[in-house]
């Protein structure tokens, strides 16, 4: 790989390192033996640890809530929004959600990222379903009840079978909007 790298190509690979090994591995090292660079190339693009840590957790907020917002907006002109949220969060793998809150559990910064993110996804489903009809209360009640499962869901070690997945999603979107 090129030493023209981006703080882009550097937050990256910081998100893939979190991932895969968590927090301890978003040092300016390891991330530039992976990327083939010296630890110059990590300081020409942030004055310290810290500022990298805040890049990090910047992008994982705009991948882990804004751009699945932008896509299920964009994706739900002739479907239910809630439904293909819930389908879409429900079938990934969520390695990074599991080493952000992991990390949230010891770092400040992290902890208020997290708490950032779970008050614009809470919202971002209340939204949804106050906009389905729901009474204000109901749907606050409801898209904290959807997001716990999704934490619940997100935590997990267990993987469903696909179809056994795809039962429980339907199963919630059902439970919320009825």
């Amino acid at each position: 790989m090129s030493d023209q790298l981006s703080a882009k190509d550097w937050v990256d690979q910081g998100l893939k390192a979190l991932a895969r090994s968590g927090f301890t591995a978003l040092k300016a090292e390891p991330l530039a033996k992976a990327l083939r660079v010296s630890r110059g190339s990590f300081y020409w693009h942030f004055a310290d640890i810290a500022a990298f840590h805040a890049a990090v957790l910047a992008r994982w907020h705009e991948v882990a809530a804004e751009q699945i917002i932008d896509n299920v907006e964009a994706a739900s002109k002739d479907d239910n929004p809630l439904a293909l949220l819930l389908r879409r969060v429900f079938g990934e793998r969520l390695m990074l959600e599991k080493a952000v809150r992991n990390w949230a559990s010891v770092d400040p910064a992290a902890r208020a990222a997290v708490q950032a993110i779970d008050r614009r996804r809470l919202n971002y489903v209340e939204g949804l379903l106050a906009q389905s009809g729901l009474p204000a209360e109901t749907a606050r009640a409801r898209a904290q009840i959807l997001y716990w499962a999704f934490l619940g869901f997100a935590l997990s070690d267990q993987a469903l079978p696909k179809a056994r997945q795809q039962a429980v999603v339907d199963e919630l979107v059902r439970m919320a909007t009825s």
